[in-house]
């Protein structure tokens, strides 16, 4: 009896013991950030984590724990292709029972990341790739997005560069990013009295843009007007220092392009006067995240954080203020709380809006300014495009 009772008492205490430790782990909060930690968008995949690291401290006081649950950051690196971030994305979530996951760099990876999050019904919030058909033709409920889409990238260069007189022609890599971007980027054209005469797209890893560069020339020679070559690029290779070199100037051709990291744009520095549109740059926002992050950032890594850094600390914060007004990491309570919710950014407030969770924000028209001592063309603001400057089209209807 004696025996019977001790057995009896060992295996209640045991299966209490077993209990508390799965309620234990069911009170982590887990979050996967997918995201590509190896190959040619290695710096921006590092500067998207810094600021997801960053953005989870500040958002928690330095805690890393949301209403008393502990925050575990889970990586998986996809190596920048599709059919390996679409693995990992299932791995996260199936193995590591994720609650949300972040990510990833690369559009063509995000898109085969999204059937992911609708098969296992978890939030994917897609940081930082930009093509359109992410909340667009390939988007699904599970699916928002704090990066800028392409759509946005577009519209804002398009107000800056776009009036009467102006002939434009495109250089943009030929994947979705560059692709997408350059669709939008048509799109936001017609009405601003820009043309677009040429498209020329070239593969990811091209390093000699002769070929492509003389076509464009010869589009663009015999226009009247502002002549403009502007390029969509992500990733090493930037095509803008090797346009310069053939001295389009000589035929009233003009460069210009979006913000970019801050590496990218020691090319800009050449080009003083430029002008484009941005998603980042630390000297440009004045909010209280922002201040926290440049002088957090300098302190820790001794210079500025950059556009990616800014990034990933949007979408911790969009994390954080979902899982704290939601009460929960259940997914239907956070897809309801997350669509229409505004959220602090160093960028300022973004808001998802609820048709497609695209998350809405502030775009900076700039003009490239140059300091000798600034390793860089800064990008000097000339005007902010707010979310009510921008008419961003709905694409997953």
């Amino acid at each position: 009896m004696r025996s019977r009772a001790f057995v009896a008492g060992a295996a209640m205490a045991l299966a209490a013991a077993l209990g508390a430790g799965a309620a234990g782990a069911q009170e982590e909060i887990r979050i996967a950030h997918v995201y590509g930690k190896t190959g040619a968008l290695e710096a921006y995949a590092k500067q998207s984590h810094t600021g997801l690291m960053m953005g989870l401290e500040y958002m928690t006081d330095g805690t890393m724990e949301i209403d008393g649950r502990k925050i575990v950051v889970i990586e998986k690196d996809t190596q920048l292709k599709p059919e390996i971030g679409r693995a990992m994305l299932a791995e996260a979530f199936g193995d590591d029972d994720a609650h949300i996951a972040v990510g990833p760099v690369s559009s063509g990876v995000a898109l085969a990341m999204l059937p992911v999050a609708e098969e296992y019904e978890r939030i994917l919030i897609v940081e930082p790739a930009v093509a359109d058909s992410i909340t667009g033709e390939n988007w699904n409920r599970y699916v928002f997005r704090t990066g800028r889409n392409s759509s946005q990238d577009a519209i804002s260069n398009a107000v800056a560069l776009g009036e009467e007189g102006v002939t434009i022609a495109t250089l943009a890599q030929d994947y979705a990013f560059g692709r997408d971007g350059v669709a939008a980027f048509r799109e936001a054209l017609a009405g601003t009295g820009a043309e677009l005469v040429h498209e020329e797209y070239v593969p990811t890893d091209t390093q000699d843009f002769t070929a492509a560069a003389q076509r464009i020339f010869s589009a663009l020679e015999g226009e009247e007007g502002r002549k403009i070559v502007f390029a969509i690029w992500a990733g090493g290779a930037n095509p803008l220092g090797k346009l310069d070199e053939m001295a389009p100037e000589r035929l009233g051709i003009e460069l210009a392009t979006g913000g970019n990291i801050l590496a990218a744009m020691s090319a800009y520095k050449a080009m003083p006067g430029m002008e484009g549109a941005t998603y980042y740059y630390y000297e440009i926002p004045d909010n209280a995240m922002n201040d926290w992050l440049v002088e957090q950032h300098m302190a820790r890594y001794g210079e500025p954080p950059d556009f990616f850094t800014a990034g990933g600390m949007a979408a911790a914060s969009a994390v954080v203020t979902a899982i704290r007004e939601a009460g929960s990491t259940d997914t239907e309570a956070l897809i309801e709380t997350m669509e229409g919710m505004a959220f602090e950014t160093p960028k300022g407030t973004m808001m998802f809006r609820p048709e497609d969770h695209q998350a809405l924000q502030s775009m900076y028209h700039f003009e490239i300014r140059v300091e000798d001592d600034v390793a860089w063309g800064i990008p000097e603001l000339v005007r902010e495009l707010t979310i009510e400057d921008m008419d961003i089209p709905i694409r997953n209807q």
